[in-house]
């Protein structure tokens, strides 16, 4: 297995999901580097993310969005076969550019890792179902979705 220490910038693909024991995980989607002379075939790389430092899960939890463009640092290790996504252990974060902030219209479907929940404009609640179904419970409000997660991932041993 080949470790690098690296840092890299690259827009987040989808909201940043709770993981097991105090962790946070994300994709990280990565341009090329030469991306004004590469072909324009050349496809982005996903890197799939991982942290368990207590300050950058906190912040990736609760103010990274989708379409972030952050630089992140830390540990990749190279994929074991072709076509897997590397994996990068998350020891630096810093926030590079936001995103737009989305206005949401009527309902929408998000997933956060394992879990789904759905956005009703007209709702501040969200409720929050597991992959396969499973009533995980509503939220208050989309702040409170990491929280709830967290307890029912506490509470059924990490598995969704």
């Amino acid at each position: 297995m080949d470790t690098t220490h690296v840092a890299v910038d690259g827009w987040v693909d989808a909201v940043p999901a709770p993981g097991p024991r105090g962790t946070a995980t994300f994709d990280l989607i990565v341009c090329p580097a030469d991306a004004d002379t590469a072909a324009t075939d050349t496809p982005d790389t996903v890197v799939s993310c991982t942290s368990g430092a207590p300050q950058i899960t906190h912040a990736l939890l609760t103010d990274i969005q989708p379409g972030d463009l952050l630089r992140v640092s830390g540990m990749l290790v190279q994929p074991q076969a072709p076509g897997e996504a590397a994996r990068l252990t998350v020891h630096g974060l810093e926030v590079l550019d936001t995103a737009l902030i989305l206005v949401l219209n009527g309902m929408v479907l998000d997933r956060y890792g394992d879990y789904v929940v759905i956005f009703d404009a007209d709702h501040n609640q969200v409720p929050v179902f597991t992959t396969l179904g499973q009533w995980v419970g509503m939220a208050e409000n989309p702040d409170a979705i990491a929280t709830l997660i967290d307890i029912h991932e506490r509470v059924n041993g990490g598995d969704a």
